[in-house]
């Protein structure tokens, strides 16, 4: 809800070529990731086709990140400051809201196999209601046109939508959610695993096609928003505007509503996702145990604050996204290919380094030589710089290989 009215809002006339690029890391990648840990059985089985402990290491990483550590308390967070914030201020209503959000969302996630009826069957389609209804009522009382393009999205708007994808957590949510995805599935009876994976990729396709009409309605709301009322600093304040200038007061309570229901659903599904992890990780420690400790624990983290929160996930999703996106997509690779078990490892060592280097570098933590060489590689101007040294790993992985007994076929 965040990011694609943002989008809009500073790449005005390139709003759409600045929504190629973020459905690629936003829909697209996220639904495969979904498929490839279905296909494979689980994240930590697709992982461990690097390494077993790189599988472990990984997992553990992309679960805290995306749960407790950041995800999860996000999920609060943004929902106090657009239903409670604008109305009561102070530190100890935050905690009272987090509080009485994460209770809630922990009683739901103690049973993820009736998170389909509970979720998907009511409060799922009535976000998208209210979703359509601020999008209609932009259609109906347009406030202006498209404005310029904003950095950074002046310069190669496309490029820059799929790094602004990042943020939104959606690709390693995907590892997360699909252990979810499949004890729904199995809930309704469908336990072979082939039909498993069918169902999975007949729901990707479904969600790939609600995904890029919310996303898009966002962002054209966020493109004439952005020119009615420019110099909004993140996406919650671009709704907010807007929607208050269609709407009025009625609007600001759809919004809060919006946001509320959002946040509510990804924190019960991460929840969930979190506790079913660590519970397969060590077993003596019972499934609703991990999510109580998960909700307490993303409870105080919460209430440091959004900005906080965001400051902090920039240079941690920047390390964990190329090699989730480079693992996602080596699982789709033909079987002739993927016999050249190297690639793997190779190929994510490659990624997984680039991407920590790029990391540091942003961060002002690189050597000034070290900086000189980490600027020449191609595309690391647009951020990109991983890309090149991941087709390296890759084509290493392959030569490696050669040498190597072919992988087993199960």
């Amino acid at each position: 809800l965040i990011f694609p009215p943002q989008l809009g809002a500073q790449a005005g006339v390139d709003t759409w070529f600045a929504m190629a690029g973020l459905a690629v890391s936003a829909v697209f990648l996220p639904i495969l990731g979904v498929i490839a840990v279905v296909r494979a059985g689980s994240l930590t089985d697709l992982a461990s086709r690097v390494h077993p402990a790189f599988a472990t290491v990984f997992t553990v990483l992309i679960y805290l990140s995306i749960g407790p550590c950041l995800a999860i308390p996000r999920t609060a967070s943004t929902s106090f400051e657009m239903t409670v914030l604008p109305i009561l201020t102070g530190m100890w209503f935050q905690f009272g809201y987090s509080l009485l959000f994460f209770a809630a969302a922990f009683l739901v996630a103690l049973q993820p196999e009736k998170l389909t009826g509970r979720l998907g069957k009511f409060l799922c389609p009535m976000l998208l209601l209210l979703v359509g209804a601020m999008f209609v009522g932009c259609l109906v009382h347009p406030v202006g046109t498209y404005g310029p393009a904003l950095p950074p999205y002046d310069q190669i708007p496309a490029v820059q939508g799929f790094l602004t994808g990042y943020q939104t957590m959606d690709t390693i949510a995907a590892l997360n959610f699909g252990i979810v995805i499949v004890m729904n599935i199995r809930a309704f009876g469908v336990t072979d695993r082939g039909s498993v994976l069918k169902a999975t990729v007949r729901a990707g396709v479904i969600a790939t096609v609600l995904f890029l009409a919310v996303y898009s309605m966002l962002a054209h709301i966020g493109a004439l928003s952005g020119a009615a009322f420019p110099g909004t600093t993140n996406g919650a304040v671009t709704l907010t505007n807007l929607v208050g200038a269609i709407f009025g007061h009625w609007g600001t309570v759809i919004l809060a509503a919006i946001f509320f229901i959002a946040c509510f659903n990804t924190c019960v599904g991460l929840i969930s996702s979190c506790s079913a992890y660590f519970h397969t990780l060590v077993p003596k420690v019972p499934a609703p145990v991990w999510a109580a400790f998960f909700a307490l624990l993303s409870m105080v983290i919460s209430n440091a604050g959004l900005d906080q929160i965001l400051t902090i996930s920039v240079p941690i999703l920047n390390i964990l996204y190329p090699p989730a996106i480079v693992l996602i997509l080596l699982s789709f690779l033909p079987r002739s290919i993927q016999r050249f078990s190297a690639i793997y490892p190779v190929g994510i060592a490659f990624t997984s380094v680039a991407s920590i280097l790029y990391a540091a570098q942003g961060m002002g933590l690189s050597i000034p030589a070290l900086d000189r060489l980490l600027k020449a590689v191609p595309l690391s101007g647009m951020g990109l710089g991983w890309v090149l040294p991941a087709l390296a790993g890759v084509l290493l992985g392959v030569l490696v290989s050669v040498a190597l007994p072919p992988k087993r076929e199960d």
